[in-house]
């Protein structure tokens, strides 16, 4: 079992930055691979990033990529979503999640696949 907890989440205006933070308990954190996911009220939850175990590979969706940037000390046990540049659109639930890939390099960007979620952090960009 892993224990996921975020933090970090808030009421920033648009163009600003946060910093998520998921700190994980239980298990091995280094071996598994860490996502992040988002979502808002009546739709599905969207994928944001992914980093490898090593944190030496890293995807992010379209809608994202160069605002935001995700990182991981498996020294803390802690993954990071660093997102600037803030836009209204970007307002969800933001989560965190494991998957369990025994320190191979395949980190998926489907929600389905990931074996361990967080509480959850409201993120709230006003315009």
């Amino acid at each position: 079992q892993v224990q996921l907890v975020e933090s970090g989440g808030g009421l920033v205006q648009a163009g600003g930055s946060l910093r998520l933070s998921c700190a994980a308990s239980g298990q091995t954190f280094s071996r598994f691979a860490m996502g992040w996911f988002r979502q808002v009220p009546g739709k599905e939850r969207e994928f944001v990033a992914a980093i490898s175990w090593s944190g030496g590979s890293t995807s992010y969706a379209d809608s994202v990529k160069g605002r935001f940037t995700i990182s991981r000390g498996n020294a803390k046990n802690t993954v990071y979503l660093q997102m600037n540049s803030l836009e209204p659109e970007d307002t969800a639930v933001y989560y965190c999640a494991a998957y369990d890939n025994y320190y191979s390099d395949y980190y998926p960007r489907s929600s389905a696949e990931y074996d361990y979620w967080g509480q959850g952090t409201q993120v709230t960009v006003s315009s």
